[in-house]
Formats: C-alpha cells, structure tokens, sequence
C-alpha cells in the first residue's frame, strides 16, 4: 500500500506527509496524533490515517523488520567531516557522521560556535580532503553567526571565501516556534541546496528563556522532543545529513567533588543525540573536547587550538 491509498490521504495530503518527513507506512504508524496534526489534518482524520498505516505495516511480511546486513548497508552511506583536528576526529571515529545528531556542549567560550563554523567550512571540501562537497545550513538563535570568521577559516584552507559564504545558508531563528519552523524548512530545502551539515547555534536558548519555572517543564520537554525528532527523521535520517547542535550548560548544586557542570535540556536532548561533546576552555587557545556519550565509541579526551585560521591540534601536535 502507498501513502496517497490510505483513506484520507489525496495527492496534496500525501505531499504534506512526505515533506514532514513521513514518507513511508511505518513512520506514519509511529507517530502520534498532535504530530500529524500540526499538519493541518483534523484529529478524526489523522486517527483513521495512523489506524489505516498501522494495518497496512501489519500484512506487510517484515513490517519494517530488516537483517543486519541491510543494517550495515545503510551505515556504509555514512559521510564524516574533518573537524581540522585530527586529535578532534580520533576521537569522533574519524570526524563528524552524517545520520547523527552530535551535541557540542560547554560553558562561554568554549569553542562551540567556533567549531560550528569550520565544519560549515570544511563540509564543503571534497571528500578526498575531508568533506563531503556539500553546503551548510545554519541556524542561529543568539545571534553568533560571523562571516569573518568564515572568511578567515576559509583562506587559511586556500577555498575562496566568496563561494564558501555562498554555500553556508543563515536564518536567525527568534523563539522557539520559529526555530522549530526552520527545522522543517531546513528539510524541504535539503536537496534544493545539495545540504551535508545542518548547525542549530544553540539548541536551548530560546526554550530556556520561554518556558520558566517547573510549571512549563512538561511543554517544554514535549517541544523539544518534536524538535529533536524532526532534525533526526527529517535532516539526519532522510538526506544523510549530519546535524550540530551547540547547547548550555548549567552547574549542579549536588555535585561537590566532580565537575558539576551538565547540559541544559534534560534526558530527551541526552537520549535523543547521537554523540555528546563536553567542550572546555584550557590554556591560551587549547581547548579539551570530552566525548561523553557515543553508541560504540568509548569516552575519552583530546585537547585541540582555535587559532584564527580556525580549529586546528595544539602545538606540538602538528
């Protein structure tokens, strides 16, 4: 059965599903009536859709079961992108994955945003350099995008400026449902602008400024989930994309003998990243990248530069 069959569903109403991302029986089954409903589709509607895919999937021989081979066919599609550090990429299992959401988390100054900007730069290098020849897309809630820096990490790897800029795609996202609405974007825009990177600088900034007190905790959560869902299923899943997002952090008053620091957003933004990075500041430009939390690779840490041609290993590590 395909989409545009089940009762309900026409051309337009099928199009609507397939750019949000559900395009296929199995993700419409899952998802839930507030998901399809923002849609525009009335709740009677979408509960006769979700019934009608969940019946479909049921007479369908694997209903969405797939061997271990097939599994590792998929991954064998996986791009990374060099971050400038090979100490950095050791780390990541040889750079930043597409399919995956790596979280970068860490106090002011950092080195989140800067490391933000030179993968928009270097996802655009070939892949024999450490790219993947695509274009970036880059959401920025704080208003840290600079196209200095870009300039700057750009003729220090000899690109032209000009056309990285060109490449690197901005929307100032100003609260919280207008981050959200530029995710969606982002996934109709994705082959347009032949996308490989998608940064959301930062993740919690507007979510942690709107929803105040334990009251709104349950709301914000939700949101956030939605948020995190669609970057996964629509941006990283469906166009082998890889995903940043940069986020707060916050220091716990439970902790005394350890380093209290921890990110802001709770279990969904753990849960829902692929990779977590700690990011944090060390001597002069040395920066220390802690990788937290990863499906197969183990944790560990490695110090790296910002220099002004952008992230680099620390001297002596050259």
């Amino acid at each position: 059965m395909e989409i545009d069959e089940l009762p309900g569903v026409g051309e337009k109403v099928a199009e609507k599903l397939k750019e949000a991302g559900f395009d296929s029986l199995e993700a419409i089954a899952a998802a839930s009536i507030s998901e399809l409903k923002d849609l525009g589709l009335g709740e009677a509607s979408v509960s006769k859709i979700i019934k009608a895919a969940k019946d479909g999937i049921k007479n369908a021989p694997q209903m969405g079961f797939e061997t271990g081979l097939d599994a590792l066919k998929k991954r064998e599609l996986i791009g990374k992108i060099t971050t400038g550090s090979d100490e950095l990429n050791k780390l990541l299992g040889g750079g930043v994955e597409t399919q995956a959401i790596t979280e970068l988390y860490g106090q002011f100054g950092s080195g989140k945003t800067q490391l933000a900007h030179q993968l928009s730069v270097n996802v655009q290098m070939p892949e024999d350099e450490g790219g993947l020849g695509r274009s970036a897309l880059y959401i920025d809630t704080e208003n840290t995008f600079r196209p200095e820096r870009i300039q700057d990490m750009a003729k220090y790897l000899k690109l032209d400026p000009v056309e990285v800029l060109k490449n690197i795609h901005v929307a100032r996202a100003y609260n919280s449902d207008h981050q959200t609405l530029l995710a969606e974007k982002a996934g109709e825009l994705a082959e347009e602008y032949n996308v490989g990177l998608v940064v959301v600088d930062s993740l919690m900034s507007h979510f942690r400024a709107e929803y105040t007190g334990r009251g709104t905790l349950a709301d914000r959560q939700q949101k956030i989930n939605k948020h995190m869902h669609l970057l996964q299923r629509n941006l990283a899943d469906r166009h082998n994309i890889s995903i940043i997002v940069t986020n707060q952090v916050m220091s716990r008053p439970d902790v005394f003998f350890a380093d209290p620091t921890a990110p802001v957003g709770g279990h969904i933004v753990g849960h829902t990243s692929t990779f977590r990075v700690y990011l944090r500041k060390s001597k002069g430009d040395k920066r220390v990248a802690k990788l937290v939390d990863s499906p197969s690779l183990p944790e560990g840490e490695c110090v790296f530069e910002v220099t002004t041609g952008g992230i680099k290993d620390a001297k002596g590590k050259d």
